[in-house]
């Protein structure tokens, strides 16, 4: 169960080698979280990220998960829940695609689309209605300042964002109530290896300070969080920027 302050003891990370998800694992290592599952792809780096936390005192464990096999979610991800109740689920896997090339390949952009949203939703649903049948816990989704307005640069990466910030918000509507807590976390440009080499946006934000911003979300129960939190108000501004001018602007 949570403590006092929201820290979870318990966490379980789908994207398990996500440099977000990983930072915010340290943050609440350093609390009081004493049992971390990674869940992604096998590989070395999934199980570089285990060693490392276990060096920092948490009970780490690994679990072979693929967004793209949703039909493998409810078996993969029943079996970690069966181990003990999960007070902290961190939704944190996607890609990025390569917009340019995406364009004029549909098959990666479905491919772009079925990771970022539809293996999200079905992950997500998994986990909530695991998280809701032990009466407690927390479910926090990655989504980004892309789902906010479609941009010419990145709109296949951002409608499917788009989709799942929405799907997030509706399943936390659907949950209130029940001892769930959902929560969307929209961060700007992150420094990640996933964006090295791409042109850095205004307001750029590193994974420690994203990982900073859940933990106060956590500890808030807030239902939205932005990082960096000035993001909101531009946001905000640039959804009613009429499209003629919009289409203008170097986004």
């Amino acid at each position: 169960m949570k403590d006092a302050f929201g820290t979870p003891q318990s966490l379980l990370i789908l994207g398990g080698t996500s440099e977000i998800a990983l930072a915010t694992a340290r943050r609440l290592i350093a609390r009081r979280t004493r049992t971390v599952w990674l869940a992604g792809r096998p590989s070395p780096d999934l199980e570089k990220a285990a060693a490392h936390l276990r060096g920092l005192g948490a009970e780490t464990h690994t679990v072979a998960f693929d967004a793209l096999a949703p039909d493998s979610h409810e078996t993969i991800l029943g079996k970690v829940f069966v181990e003990g109740d999960i007070d902290m689920v961190l939704l944190a896997f996607g890609v990025l695609g390569d917009q340019a090339h995406d364009e004029r390949d549909p098959v990666a952009a479905v491919r772009v689309a079925q990771t970022n949203y539809t293996g999200a939703v079905s992950a997500g649903l998994v986990c909530a209605r695991a998280l809701q049948a032990q009466g407690h816990g927390s479910l926090v989704v990655l989504s980004s300042v892309a789902a906010e307005r479609a941009r010419r640069s990145n709109f296949i990466y951002g409608s499917a964002k788009a989709g799942l910030d929405a799907f997030t918000q509706g399943l936390g509507d659907a949950l209130h109530g029940t001892g769930v807590h959902v929560m969307v976390v929209r961060p700007g440009f992150v420094r990640t290896s996933m964006t090295a080499g791409r042109p850095e946006m205004p307001l750029a934000t590193t994974p420690e300070a994203v990982a900073t911003a859940i933990e106060l979300g956590l500890r808030r129960r807030s239902e939205t969080v932005w990082v960096p939190g000035a993001l909101r108000l531009v946001m905000t501004a640039l959804r009613h920027v009429p499209r003629p001018l919009f289409r203008r602007l170097p986004l």
